[in-house]
């Protein structure tokens, strides 16, 4: 692999502007999320409901959550699930049900088995099903214990306690997904504004591309044990490669945000592991983190120590010194 010379330090490399950035960083990212998480719970709290409803009205109020029904509509087990006590995760249903933690993501995904998988699919209803029936909340849905028709507040109690139950297990990633969004577009923007332009092709390693061409959720070749090539090749993804005017290597970027500072600090290991493989694949290369909220002198002080990197969203300027413009 091509080895690669020492890179220019932007914000590792000072930090008597740590606590100032992280003060600065937090102020941004409180800010967003009052103006963007209560629209976007009360958005996904309607459409919860909605399917609650749908599911009641489709099972005779789930006296007919059956294996067939599941089999027709499996999306509908992320919504059979919140009318377990407690609500159950997709995790620990797998587990009490002793199937594929993957059967049961594929799905609530909806997606179409075919072959053996069809087989499987069939052999994980037949036991997800006295699961549900076994843990059913049964002071939420007291008509199935009672045996008698639910009353319209009986029902209108069930779907929003279901339905909010629903929309907390979806919030988080609705949320990390638009906090993704708005960092690449934020980053496009500023490259697009230097003269640079995004390629598709998931084909072109981030190492093969062209000067002055920019790539989302890009994978690269690494050695999987980080020394050579003797346990093979694993291609891990990062959230944007960039290859700057008039250079061969690219600049390889991870977007990242945070609520709170436990998080942070629980990921540094994922990240650490991908310089790793990166440095022992290419050489001495640089890790670029994107940064937005909760990020504080104890995770910064490790990152920097692990051959990473940062730029704040709240400074993209920074960007100034590894990204020049169109000759």
């Amino acid at each position: 692999m091509r080895n690669i010379r020492e890179v220019l330090v932007i914000n590792a490399d000072k930090p008597n502007r740590w606590n100032e950035d992280t003060q600065a960083s937090i102020l941004q990212y409180n800010d967003w999320f009052f103006n963007y998480a209560p629209s976007t719970y009360q958005s996904a709290r309607g459409e919860c409901i909605e399917g609650v409803q749908r599911l009641l009205n489709d099972t005779d109020y789930l006296r007919a959550l059956t294996e067939q029904y599941l089999w027709d509509n499996p999306e509908d087990l992320a919504i059979a699930r919140m009318f377990c006590a407690p609500p159950i995760a997709r995790e620990r249903l797998a587990g009490l049900a002793q199937v594929s933690k993957t059967i049961v993501q594929s799905m609530e995904k909806g997606s179409v088995p075919r072959g053996r998988s069809r087989l499987q699919r069939r052999e994980a209803i037949r036991r997800i099903i006295p699961v549900l029936r076994h843990l059913i909340d049964t002071q939420l849905c007291a008509w199935l214990k009672e045996g008698t028709r639910p009353s319209e507040r009986e029902i209108e109690i069930a779907s929003c306690v279901a339905g909010d139950r629903l929309c907390g297990s979806l919030t988080d990633p609705l949320i990390r997904n638009e906090q993704e969004h708005r960092q690449l577009s934020k980053l496009d923007t500023y490259l697009n504004a230097r003269g640079y332009l995004r390629v598709e092709n998931p084909s072109i390693q981030a190492f093969d591309m062209k000067p002055g061409t920019y790539s989302h959720h890009k994978n690269v070749s690494m050695y999987k044990n980080a020394t050579d090539e003797s346990d093979g090749m694993v291609n891990t993804p990062v959230d944007m490669a960039i290859m700057p005017f008039n250079s061969t290597r690219p600049l390889l970027i991870e977007c990242k945000c945070a609520g709170d500072a436990t998080n942070t600090n629980k990921r540094r290991k994922e990240e650490d592991t991908k310089v790793s493989q990166l440095r022992g694949t290419y050489g001495d290369v640089t890790l670029y983190l994107f940064l937005c909220g909760y990020f504080e002198a104890t995770y910064l002080g490790y990152e920097a120590a692990n051959h990473m990197d940062w730029i704040w969203e709240h400074r993209i300027e920074d960007f100034d010194e590894l990204v020049p413009y169109a000759q």
